[in-house]
Formats: C-alpha cells, structure tokens, sequence
C-alpha cells in the first residue's frame, strides 16, 4: 500500500477552518477536534503543524498578511502612480472581502484570551504598507502629490481604508452609500487632500476603475 499522500493544502485550509470558527462562534469553539473535523483531517495532523493554538494564531495572522502582501504586490506599477494607489486601495478591500475571517484575526489576535501578538507579529502587517509608501513616494515625485513625508501620508491612507473596510464588513455600509460609493469618494478624498488636482484625480480614478473591471 502507498504511503498516504499529504494535501499540500492542508495548513492553508487549517488555518483557514480556524479564523471560521473564532469569527463565527468564538474563542472556546476553537478547539484541535473541531478543526481537525472542519477540513476532514486528524488531530495529529493539526499538532503536527501548528504544535498548540498559540501557533495556530500566530500562524493565522502571519497568513493573512503574506496573502494581503501577494495582492498588493500584483498590483505593480504604471506611469500613473495615483492610480496605482486607488489600486492598491482595491486590492486591500478585496482581499479582506475574501479572507474576511482572517482579517479579524489579523488586527484583533491580542483580544483573544491567553493570546498576545508580538512585535515580530506586528511588522508582518507593517511590512505590506511598503507598496504605498513607494506609490506615494512616486506621487510625490512626480509632482501629484505635495512633498513631505511618504510613510506618514501612507499611514493616514491606511488608517482611513481599515476602518472603511471594516465597517464593511460589519454590514454597515448599505443604499445609498454602499461601500463602493463610500470606498470610491474616501480614496478620491484622500488623493485631493495629499495635493492632486481633482480633475487629475478623476481620471486616475478611471483608470485605477478599467484596470479592476
């Protein structure tokens, strides 16, 4: 008999399971059994890559920011850095949209119980705000946006889109703001606030639009 195959899957769909079960239930129903039953594994199989929950959380939060930095870094770069921010702006909300129960334990993982993230958890979410700070640093550049500091103006971006994002989640954002209205007249707003022309910003808008579409 063959030895049994290992899906190479499995720790993306454990800890996938895992962020279900914490968003929809809570803490106490995160247990090794549930897991292991929720993708039809052993729970030797979820000790053996995760060892015990805090590595399961940690490992959660970790994911969820690797998946966050591969949307984001798709995005690239064209001659038009405005529009690669409301890009960037896009890629963010859709990846929360598509991993939402991760995105809960990305930023909440120190409200769990027994739980804390560490400083080395923290730059995992730091490290993808660098694809804004160069979208700004180019904006700058090229004359978009007025000088001053990038990382600065890329945090102000990134606490603003982080808390439309959530709201979305929530379900608050309903007719006649729906999130694409809010998300869309945010970003313009903050693009206009950072020193683009409003007409200029329209356009990039547009083409940040036909890029997603």
């Amino acid at each position: 008999m063959s030895p049994r195959q290992v899906d190479p899957k499995l720790s993306a769909n454990l800890i996938e399971a895992a962020a279900k079960l914490l968003a929809e239930e809570g803490p106490q129903a995160l247990s090794t059994r549930r897991l292991a039953a929720a993708v039809g594994t052993s729970t030797m199989a979820v000790y053996t890559r995760f060892g015990g929950k805090q590595d399961l959380i940690r490992a959660m939060v970790r994911e969820g920011f690797r998946l966050l930095d591969q949307r984001m870094g798709a995005v690239g770069e064209t001659p038009d850095p405005v529009a690669d921010i409301v890009a960037l702006g896009s890629a963010y909300r859709y990846n929360a949209l598509e991993h939402r129960h991760l995105y809960g334990v990305m930023f909440n993982g120190s409200g769990l119980v027994g739980f804390a993230l560490t400083e080395e958890d923290r730059q995992h979410g730091r490290y993808t705000l660098t694809h804004l700070v160069g979208a700004v640093n180019r904006c700058m550049e090229s004359g978009r946006f007025q000088p001053g500091d990038s990382q600065l103006v890329a945090h102000q971006m990134w606490i603003a889109l982080h808390g439309l994002v959530t709201l979305e989640l929530g379900g608050y954002l309903v007719e006649p703001y729906d999130a694409t209205t809010v998300f869309e007249a945010q970003v313009c707003a903050m693009i206009v606030g950072a020193g683009d022309d409003p007409d200029d910003a329209s356009m990039s808008m547009k083409r940040a639009r036909e890029r997603r579409d």
